[in-house]
């Protein structure tokens, strides 16, 4: 946790005045005993109202100095956890934003969220406590021992007495519950892993009728964390009780031999009251330590992950000394020159030896059976994963000489599954391109064939997209997907599979727009349907991650028994003749 710490450098002298405020606050507090001692002894006792009156209105002022001190404590270490907080949270984001496929998949999402959200509060919440009570407790305890002792030593030893008693029934709670607080982190990832799922999947669950089965799922994993969490708390619910019958006793314990002393003429009524006043007070510190120590342990746990990410360094980064091409805009050659790639912690790799070239203004599209590579292939091309050995070249660049910034503005990327923001249309047709014209987004829009559908809604290129763009059926979402990147007007297209939820009219007036709007293009296509990729001026086959073939489709229909059994699979006789 200390080296979460860092990020409170900004906030320096914030802390120093919360730990100055807090230094007087706890000095009212140990001063008004004392005083109130005097106001018994002196001003009671031999009668003295001019005397109680003095010292009351001081023992005020210094109630009234101690109260201020403590909200403005409060407040200020309020605001620094939060800022804290805060910054935690956006170098977490940022980071994360850098991380390549392989870190996402390592962690998982819904773990991530939970780092950045319920870990980063654990963590903030704890800082808030340590500013006030890291400081407080000590001084609290240190100075009420002295001042008990100032007041009677002989009654002292009852303090000395009690002390290791408190301290080892403490000890022997929190060691108890610590472990368990690692463990409900796990289970609260595990907990929200099943949400997510339910949620994002709610369409599939209803579906297949399976909504009892995810009901059962998150019952299973939320009465998991609520058993954990009702264990934890049936340990650290056994500190108050403890702790009270242990104070209690001890005050018994100082009236019954204070009452003694007082007979003896040993000491006096008010600094009895005084006495027990300040075995309070260490007492209650001895408390708020055990709060700490509970509370410090979870927060550690939360540290840890947090670090984790933060530690994490992405497997893929930028060159020291990137490269670029020499070439004018407008070019885009991609070439696989011997690829091998595979995912990690797989057994064999997903693409072997490949090697082809796509020049601009021709379409070079890839074809193959489920798992055969063709979106492993186009996601080495925005490097989102790196290869093993070989080279993917743009321009004559390898991509890894190139910056990911650089590489990333040469291509328009139109993933398999269709993603869309909540926001307008527009929005999200500007995501491609911030500063895209409203003339650009429309003409981006037609060529998606979209603009159709726009011009039926409401409020037309200004509707609403819902979270997940659930107000869209999947071929308007792979349409606007298409708007997206065409109006980022690229150097590469790179489309996977990025029309299998169109209707074959609407893909035959896509591909025909797409044709005049990238003539200066390199267009790379990902398909399941042969009727998208036929007119492509190079097709590639791909059959468990190998070439198996590269022509036109006349050429590989003569040639290449792997791309006929495709076609044949999806086409009548009559349409391959």
């Amino acid at each position: 946790m200390l080296k979460l710490f860092r990020f409170l450098n900004v906030y320096k002298l914030a802390i120093a005045i919360v730990l100055l405020f807090t230094f007087l606050q706890t000095l009212s507090e140990l001063y008004l005993p004392t005083l109130m001692a005097d106001i018994v002894d002196i001003g009671i006792i031999q009668g003295d109202v001019t005397y109680i009156w003095k010292i009351g209105g001081f023992m005020l002022l210094v109630a009234a100095g101690g109260t201020l001190a403590s909200v403005l404590a409060s407040y200020l270490s309020s605001k620094v956890s939060a800022g804290f907080g805060q910054t935690v949270r956006k170098k977490v984001f940022v980071h994360v934003g850098n991380f390549s496929l392989q870190e996402f998949d390592k962690i998982g999402t819904a773990s991530l969220i939970n780092r950045t959200t319920n870990d980063i509060t654990q963590v903030q919440q704890v800082l808030n406590m340590m500013l006030r009570m890291m400081v407080m407790a000590p001084m609290m305890c240190i100075g009420g021992i002295i001042m008990a002792i100032s007041k009677d030593a002989q009654l002292s030893w009852v303090i000395v007495g009690v002390i290791p008693v408190l301290s080892l029934a403490i000890f022997a709670i929190v060691a108890k519950g610590m472990p368990y607080f690692k463990v409900m982190q796990a289970k609260l990832d595990r907990l929200n892993l099943v949400l997510r799922e339910g949620l994002s999947g709610i369409r599939v669950i209803r579906s297949f009728n399976r909504t009892d089965h995810e009901s059962k799922r998150f019952e299973q994993a939320n009465e998991d964390l609520t058993n954990t969490a009702i264990k934890v708390n049936k340990i650290m619910a056994a500190m108050m009780p403890v702790m009270m019958l242990v104070m209690n006793l001890a005050t018994v314990a100082i009236i019954w031999f204070g009452g003694i002393r007082i007979d003896n003429g040993d000491m006096q009524v008010g600094s009895l009251m005084a006495f027990i006043q300040y075995a309070m007070q260490i007492m209650f510190s001895l408390i708020m330590v055990s709060f700490m120590i509970v509370m410090i342990p979870r927060a550690q746990a939360s540290a840890v992950r947090i670090n984790e990410v933060l530690d994490m360094e992405p497997v893929i980064e930028d060159p020291a000394a990137p490269r670029t091409s020499a070439s004018a805009r407008g070019k885009g050659v991609v070439e696989f020159d011997h690829v091998t790639f595979s995912y990690p912690g797989a057994e064999k790799p997903a693409l072997s030896s490949i090697t082809f070239k796509a020049s601009p203004g021709e379409v070079t599209a890839i074809i193959g059976g489920t798992g055969s590579g063709k979106s492993a292939l186009v996601s080495l091309i925005p490097r989102f994963y790196d290869i093993e050995s070989g080279s993917v070249r743009i321009d004559g660049v390898d991509v890894r000489e190139m910056t990911q910034e650089q590489l990333r503005a040469k291509i328009g990327f139109v993933p398999q599954k269709a993603v869309l923001f909540s926001g307008t249309i527009t929005d999200n047709i500007k995501y491609g391109k911030e500063d895209a014209t409203e003339q650009e987004v429309r003409h981006a829009a037609e060529i998606a064939q979209a603009t159709e559908f726009i011009s039926g809604m409401k409020d037309g290129f200004e509707s609403m997209i819902e979270q997940g763009g659930n107000n869209v059926s999947g071929g308007q979402k792979q349409r606007l997907s298409i708007a997206r990147a065409l109006v980022r007007r690229p150097e590469i297209y790179i489309f996977d599979d990025s029309f299998s939820a169109l209707d074959f009219k609407t893909d035959a007036k896509l591909r025909a727009a797409l044709k005049q709007e990238t003539t200066a293009s390199t267009v790379i296509i990902v398909a399941q349907r042969v009727s998208t990729i036929m007119d492509a001026d190079r097709i590639i086959v791909l059959d468990e991650g190998e070439i198996a073939g590269i022509g036109t489709h006349h050429e590989l229909m003569a040639s290449n028994q792997v791309y006929r059994e495709i076609v044949s699979s999806q086409l009548s006789e009559e349409e391959i003749a």
